[in-house]
């Protein structure tokens, strides 16, 4: 039996091969945006938006994709990476700690984040900001985080080995950016290393990187490693930093402990 072809000659495709390619096309987009909407899919491929939900709830089922707890971000599975030679540590957190910062957001309210280390900053890879009533900022995620002003970033520093700290804040300070030349004093710094691993959490209290907002960090700590830190920022009108170390610590501690890492 021949093929039907179309008027240049060549093979017409059919329905399944249409729909496979369609399925390659859009995992493509989610593995290339590194976290994207159903809606934002559609448009970058010019495909119907029943067909992109149709296809992403099928690449779901199969594990190739997961849907954000906080978002509605699509994001590659570690399946999907395992195609290729790449591996993304952003990635394998990220789906591992939404979970526990969903729930986290529930009981605590306020935003939560969790970011990973990447060229001397933070990055957000995962965020609430969006579900909580309380947030102030949206469009967290991919947010770049400074080291030295957020304690996100203060958590991760304390935490790390001696080596990789040592090695971040030579880069720091080839950067040399204004606002941060006074954390990176040699003896502030130390003493501010020193207090937050002294206390398992990091604090950003005195209106530095955001003057409306407060935030307190937990590293998430395997071994040797530091896999990335959650992070809850509130108002610092609405609460004291006692009153939020209080509150918010031990939830915050507790979840880096129970997120299922693997190294």
């Amino acid at each position: 039996m021949s093929k039907e072809r179309t008027r240049n000659g060549q093979p017409r495709q059919s329905e399944g091969v249409r729909a496979f390619k369609r399925g390659l096309d859009v995992l493509q987009e989610v593995n290339r945006s590194g976290g994207i909407r159903a809606g934002d899919v559609a448009r970058a491929l010019d495909l119907p938006r029943p067909t992109v939900y149709r296809l992403l709830e099928t690449l779901e089922e199969l594990g190739y994709v997961a849907r954000s707890a906080s978002d509605d971000r699509f994001r590659v599975t570690r399946r999907a990476l395992s195609l290729g030679d790449g591996y993304d540590p952003g990635v394998v957190i990220c789906q591992a700690a939404a979970p526990y910062l969903a729930e986290l957001s529930k009981t605590l309210v306020w935003p939560v984040d969790l970011s990973t280390y990447e060229n001397a900053a933070m990055v957000v890879q995962e965020t609430t900001h969006s579900r909580s009533p309380l947030s102030i900022d949206r469009g967290m995620i991919g947010k770049r985080l400074p080291m030295l002003r957020t304690s996100a970033g203060r958590a991760y520093l304390a935490a790390c080995a001696p080596r990789e700290r040592d090695l971040i804040v030579s880069h720091l300070r080839r950067i040399d950016e204004a606002d941060d030349r006074p954390f990176l004093d040699e003896c502030r710094f130390t003493r501010m290393i020193a207090e937050t691993a002294k206390r398992g959490y990091a604090v950003r209290s005195e209106g530095e990187f955001n003057p409306k907002t407060a935030s307190i960090a937990v590293p998430i700590v395997r071994g040797d490693i530091v896999f990335g830190c959650i992070s809850i920022i509130w108002i610092r009108s609405a609460l004291s930093l006692d009153e939020a170390i209080a509150r918010f610590v031990a939830p915050l501690r507790e979840a880096a402990a129970a997120i299922p890492v693997e190294f």
